[in-house]
């Protein structure tokens, strides 16, 4: 059980370092437009708080990938923690942003926490 909970942990926190790649450094490209459903032209005037935004994600992978190589308690501590926040961020995201978000960001989290718990 503990196995499976790692992985999808660590699932979560590619997921979560691939998003910050797109905001961070791809925002503009046609690739990051797609994802995002974002024109040129508004890609261009909101780079920066993409960026910034691409910084949180940031934050919640690296507290995902702190929990997974932390000993016990911490990292059940900070999987518990970053697996919460990513559920939060992704239904607020969800009902401000794309219904999508609950598919890519929500379900795998709670999928994660869901056997996080239980290998516990």
């Amino acid at each position: 059980m503990t196995v499976v909970a790692n992985i999808l942990v660590g699932l979560v926190a590619l997921i979560h370092v691939y998003i910050v790649v797109l905001e961070m450094f791809l925002w503009t490209s046609p690739r990051a437009r797609a994802a995002f459903g974002t024109t040129e032209a508004f890609a261009n005037e909101s780079k920066t708080l993409a960026a910034n935004q691409g910084l949180y994600n940031g934050f919640l992978a690296a507290a995902l990938v702190w929990g997974l190589i932390a000993t016990d308690p911490t990292g059940f501590q900070l999987k518990l923690y970053g697996l919460a926040c990513v559920i939060v961020a992704g239904f607020y995201g969800a009902a401000t942003a794309s219904k999508r978000i609950l598919l890519v960001q929500v379900l795998p989290a709670a999928l994660a926490l869901v056997f996080l718990l239980l290998a516990r």
